[in-house]
Formats: C-alpha cells, sequence, structure tokens
C-alpha cells in the first residue's frame, strides 16, 4: 500500500545504481513526508479543503516532469545523500496523490486502526526502501541504461498526468 509504483521509486531506482544509500534516502525523505501527512491527516482531518490539491497538481507535475528530464540527461548522480533525503521529502511534499491518499485512503486507515497502525505501516515503508535499493544496486550498471529509461518514463508519465488531471480540475 505504501510503495506503489510512480516517481519517487523511479528516482529511487535511478539513484540505487550509484549506491544503496544514496538511493535508500529518497525513500526516507519521501517517508518523512508521509510522516508529515499522516500527523496532519490525524490532527486536523476535517479542515483539509480539497480545492486546496489544485495547486499540488500543477506544482507536482513541473517538478515531475523537470525530474524526468533531469534523470535521463544525468550521467552519474551529484546529488547528496542528504540532497537525496530532500528530493524525496520535496516530491512526497508536492505529490496530489499522496497528499490525496492521505486525504482518502490515510483517513481510513487513521479512523480504522487509530495510531496503532503508525508502527506496521511506517515498517512496512522502511523495508520496502531497504529491499528495492539493494535489488536495483544489485542489478548494477549493467543495466542502468534501462533503470534510467523507466525511470524517464514514469517520472515523465506521471509528470503529465498531474498536470492534465490539474488542467481538468479548473474546468
Amino acid at each position: 500500500m505504501a510503495a506503489p509504483p510512480g516517481p519517487i521509486n523511479a528516482i529511487m531506482a535511478n539513484e540505487s545504481l550509484r549506491s544503496k544509500l544514496h538511493g535508500s534516502s529518497v525513500g526516507f525523505g519521501a517517508m518523512t513526508a508521509d510522516f508529515i501527512f499522516f500527523l496532519i491527516t490525524f490532527e486536523v482531518r476535517k479542515f483539509i479543503p480539497e480545492n486546496l490539491l489544485v495547486v499540488f497538481y500543477f506544482i507536482g507535475g513541473g517538478l515531475m516532469i523537470f525530474l524526468s528530464y533531469a534523470t535521463l540527461k544525468a550521467k552519474v548522480s551529484n546529488r547528496s545523500k542528504k540532497g537525496n533525503y530532500f528530493t524525496g521529502l520535496i516530491m512526497g511534499i508536492t505529490n496530489p496523490y499522496q497528499i490525496s491518499w492521505w486525504i482518502t485512503v490515510g483517513l481510513f486507515m487513521i479512523n480504522e486502526f487509530g495510531i496503532s497502525i503508525i508502527l506496521p505501516f511506517f515498517g512496512g515503508i522502511i523495508i520496502w526502501i531497504f529491499a528495492f535499493t539493494t535489488f536495483i544496486n544489485r542489478l548494477g550498471n549493467k543495466y542502468a541504461k534501462y533503470v534510467k529509461i523507466f525511470s524517464f518514463i514514469i517520472l515523465l508519465a506521471f509528470g503529465l498526468y498531474m498536470i492534465y488531471e490539474g488542467v481538468i480540475s479548473l474546468l
């Protein structure tokens, strides 16, 4: 539930070719965004305006398109582990699907299970981060071109889809 294919996993895959720590730092940044949304959803469940999401469609879509281009053109990532963490955090904070997930599924999950869901949910994310980055890292640079192309396609598709949804929601 917390690790669907998407832009975060695309960047994690690309950075995991450099090292497991670089890929994991992206995942931990996104997980921090999830934790922030968990707290927001838990505390202000009834006060999140739905029309605010359209702003995140355009911001997130633009960011995804930029990252798709940067991923395709990059020879070797020059971001530090700390930079990758902030990339994951910013992507998570501006991702309208992550926001809408927390407003819908996350809200249900919190209402159903309360605070007791925090350990299994975030424990699952941590397991995914380490398993996914280890797998991609073991593929090695032999498949780097294919990981880069796959990451580009996923990021571009999500970016275009987010902008499309933003335009549709304004009409």
